[in-house]
């Protein structure tokens, strides 16, 4: 009898394509391998982050009358896109009345955000959400009436009950002695808030504010 060749189902081809399979592994490993020192690099690192990196925030997701929270040296941000009739109050002669500080004379933000608003563009708020009496989170509170008939919308913190206008501007008889720190920031085009950075010309050092 002649011998029988060895057909394909006899390993040769397999073991073939098998080889071929790891090789390609290795080389795609090894491609991964040579990157990453790269990719990595390309993130900043922890103690960079922690030092107070600027960070970019497209806001343009953002809705009239809504909030997003961001970090920014590891303290809650609040951004803020302000409808025109919460604006309207914020110059409202009988809330005025009630702030500890309606005109911003305390040091809790860059010369830029010094004004009835205490932003750069009227609709966009930018704060640290910090309460300046103990260091709590105070809750957004936008609600006409939502704390108490009086309210027309601010900040509200549950810890020991201070209140805060919706330009983070701190009212009487609370707690809290100075308004919501703003943060250094600037608008890095029409949609992107980049915060940790001044607008040209400022040289406000954040450390120097009175209160976080």
């Amino acid at each position: 009898m002649s011998p029988i060749a060895p057909s394909a189902s006899d390993g040769l081809p397999h073991r073939r394509d098998f080889l071929i399979l790891v090789a390609g592994a290795m080389t795609a490993t090894g491609a991964a391998a040579a990157l990453w020192p790269f990719i990595d690099s390309m993130e900043p690192a922890q103690d960079t982050l922690a030092a107070g990196v600027p960070i970019d925030i497209d806001v343009s997701p953002i809705r009239a009358g809504q909030q997003i929270v961001v970090l920014w040296r590891s303290r809650p941000i609040f951004v803020v896109y302000r409808t025109p009739e919460e604006l309207k109050t914020l110059q409202d002669p009988a809330t005025l009345t009630d702030l500890r500080d309606a005109n911003s004379t305390s040091l809790q933000q860059p010369e830029y955000a010094t004004n009835w608003h205490r932003s750069i563009k009227p609709e966009y708020l930018v704060l640290v959400g910090i309460c300046t009496h103990l260091g709590c989170i105070p809750n957004f509170m936008p609600g006409v009436g939502t704390v108490g008939p009086s309210w027309l919308g601010g900040y509200f913190c549950p810890c020991h009950g201070s209140r805060y206008d919706l330009a983070g501007r701190v009212f009487k008889g609370v707690p809290a002695p100075y308004n919501l720190p703003v943060p250094p920031h600037r608008f890095a085009s029409d949609t992107t808030v980049r915060i940790g950075e001044n607008i040209a010309g400022s040289t406000f050092d954040f450390s120097t504010i009175e209160q976080i």
